[in-house]
């Protein structure tokens, strides 16, 4: 945390031009003219290792990863080694990484759980919490116990409650290519030159600052529809597409002359309407690095120029 801190804390007031890699011309087809071998360059070198660690709740934070199709292969090929998945790696206990995805909320009343979620904070340079329920608590919130095999689960809390969290994806479930622009982003600030980190910062800062905002959403004990009111809405960013209604569990929102009207008393507080907003985490303070940060994804996914 005090290694990140210190990186965005930085301000830079010029946009830093990063230029993909140039595509390599093919030789003439001369007999006199020797054909030179090019090595395919990535944008930097030495992977980063990255984890997967699932809490309970749903597997859509899952498939959003898989949905990544081609880039998911082009991120582990290139820039990231899978070190721990219950999906797709066998390895029993969480090892070191350097960015570790955790999915779902904790069981408080799972003590294997607890314990996980805090080795992954010790072992992990950088904590994201995946999705709305790993974020905010989302439809476990509601979950009152009852379970057939584990009745006596019956209290679930995100993440931030019991561990630092150092960046949010929202969504339930994450937008696939949010997810694969984070991993390569966190791959430019740990492992790029100094241009790539000041383009990763630029990216990063807002989902840093949606994280630490929702760790003082959630030492109050709650997520309100009010952040919606308050933080969308009343910044006049919102764009009337009924994100939020559809995704509130209790149907406490409703879709009224194009914006979201919240019935408070029938908030259950859960965050699933602010983590699901595509504008919860807009920020003024990207717009100006936009082309830039689009040209570092674009040659970080296609290394060769095609």
């Amino acid at each position: 945390m005090g290694l990140l801190s210190l990186i965005f804390g930085r301000k830079e007031k010029k946009p830093v031009e990063v230029k993909p890699p140039q595509p390599v011309a093919t030789p003439k087809p001369v007999a006199s003219v020797k054909q030179e071998s090019h090595k395919e360059e990535r944008p930097v070198s030495n992977k980063i290792t990255l984890g997967h660690v699932h809490m309970s709740g749903c597997i859509g934070c899952c498939v959003s990863i898989a949905d990544t199709y081609g880039g998911l292969f082009t991120l582990l090929d290139n820039y990231a080694d899978l070190v721990y998945s219950l999906t797709l790696v066998d390895v029993r206990h969480i090892p070191k990484m350097d960015v570790a995805l955790v999915e779902g909320s904790v069981c408080l009343q799972d003590e294997l759980s607890i314990e996980e979620i805090k080795e992954t904070r010790e072992r992990a340079t950088v904590v994201v919490a995946l999705g709305g329920c790993s974020a905010y608590g989302n439809i476990t919130r509601f979950s009152r116990g009852g379970q057939f095999n584990q009745p006596q689960h019956e209290s679930y809390v995100p993440i931030s409650k019991l561990i630092d969290v150092d960046v949010y994806i929202p969504g339930c479930a994450p937008n696939p290519e949010v997810i694969r622009n984070v991993a390569v982003m966190a791959y430019l600030l740990l492992k790029g030159n100094d241009a790539q980190k000041k383009l990763a910062t630029a990216y990063l800062a807002p989902l840093m600052a949606l994280a630490k905002d929702g760790s003082r959403i959630e030492s109050d004990s709650e997520a309100c529809g009010c952040d919606i009111m308050l933080k969308v809405i009343n910044q006049g960013l919102c764009m009337g597409c009924g994100t939020c209604a559809a995704s509130c569990p209790v149907f406490a929102i409703s879709m009224e002359y194009g914006k979201p009207n919240i019935d408070r008393e029938m908030c259950i507080k859960c965050g699933a309407c602010y983590s699901s907003c595509p504008r919860s985490f807009f920020s003024f303070d990207v717009c100006g690095d936009y082309e830039n940060i689009l040209g570092a994804i674009t040659a970080a996914m296609n290394p060769g120029g095609n």
